[in-house]
């Protein structure tokens, strides 16, 4: 997550475990019932073991702290796509490949210094009815690289988020291959450059690769593999922005979560006013600046933020499948609901 605050200023630029039977919480526009199981054979995919293992790989030594356009990320960038091939899901058509380059020039004049050319990594999981309406699913994939010597491995930060990402991927793709795909398209975008200014979510939203009026909500993670002091051992995760642009986002993921784990969503952040304006920090908000719809899903400011010991044997992988089947449930709904969620709130 960016650690430097966006200036309030920023405010004025605001446009606007186990298996499971989801409904929406909304009586307008349910959920067909006729994915129940694909749902639950869907959600079994998402486990401990397999965000271990591609975390151990992502936070490695050799991905050198993954800062934006180094070496080390580009190799962690590869790792994803490999992932992504090996699952049989594609890079968007329309964009021809995995990769949307950032161009340096494009964030040195956002404040981006001497930063390289770097890209966002974009899957991308066709709808079977509505295949122009977008669900995304991000994160991102850089940290700060390596100083005086030490790796900032970014295990939670964003690691974690990186491999739910990939993790909620995997169980789209798994009930496609069952023949109940999602209705909505699923877009599973992996941004460069947030360390440093939110650089890669701004130019996706500046250089869309599906229209933003198409895209129906953006579901943002951005560190949940840990807790932080004020939670130490709870079951929980903090959930930012769900209701500013749309009354019913925040209904769905409460929904959602009642009827998996039942983990105590913390709305702690949820607050424009709040003193840390987390709301501001990560990639969520270049979405919601054009009123799209966005949850913020995070643990908190940990002892280990922005330090050499953001190491994957720190992450609790139990609470972080469960965080992960939260939002693919969260997802899962937008995706096959008759009725896109509204924007109704500025």
């Amino acid at each position: 997550m960016k650690k430097i605050l966006i200036p309030l200023l920023a405010m004025a630029v605001m446009t606007s475990c186990g298996t499971a039977n989801i409904s929406n919480g909304n009586t307008s526009h349910p959920v067909s019932t006729k994915h129940s199981k694909a749902f639950n054979n869907a959600y079994k995919e998402i486990n401990a073991a397999d965000l271990k293992k591609n975390l151990y790989v992502i936070a490695a030594d050799d991905m050198e702290g993954r800062d934006t356009g180094s070496k080390g990320q580009k190799k962690a960038g590869e790792y994803m796509i490999n992932y992504y091939k090996n699952l049989g899901i594609s890079a968007p058509k329309a964009l021809g490949s995995y990769y949307q380059k950032v161009p340096s020039e494009f964030m040195k004049q956002r404040g981006g210094g001497n930063l390289p050319d770097s890209e966002n990594i974009l899957a991308f999981i066709e709808g079977s009815e509505k295949p122009d309406e977008i669900v995304v699913v991000s994160a991102h994939y850089d940290h700060v690289g390596t100083k005086n010597g030490v790796v900032y491995n970014g295990a939670d930060d964003d690691g974690s988020g990186t491999v739910a990402v990939m993790e909620i991927a995997k169980a789209f793709q798994q009930a496609k291959k069952a023949g109940k795909g999602p209705k909505r398209s699923i877009l599973f975008l992996h941004v460069t450059g947030e360390e440093h200014g939110l650089f890669g979510s701004e130019y996706y939203s500046e250089h869309p690769v599906f229209p933003l009026a198409n895209t129906v909500v953006d579901l943002n993670i951005d560190m949940i593999g840990r807790d932080d002091p004020a939670n130490r051992g709870k079951q929980y995760v903090y959930v930012i922005g769900s209701e500013m642009l749309s009354s019913q986002l925040k209904v769905i993921n409460k929904a959602a979560n009642k009827r998996t784990n039942n983990l105590e969503l913390n709305y702690k952040y949820d607050d424009l006013n709040d003193p840390e304006q987390l709301y501001y920090r990560s990639d969520h908000y270049n979405f919601a600046k054009h009123n799209i719809p966005v949850a913020f899903f995070f643990d908190g400011i940990h002892e280990d933020y922005h330090k050499p010991g953001d190491d994957p044997e720190k992450i609790d992988y139990q609470l972080l499948e469960k965080r992960t089947q939260l939002i693919f449930t969260t997802a899962w709904d937008i995706a096959n609901r008759e009725e896109r969620i509204v924007v109704d709130r500025k």
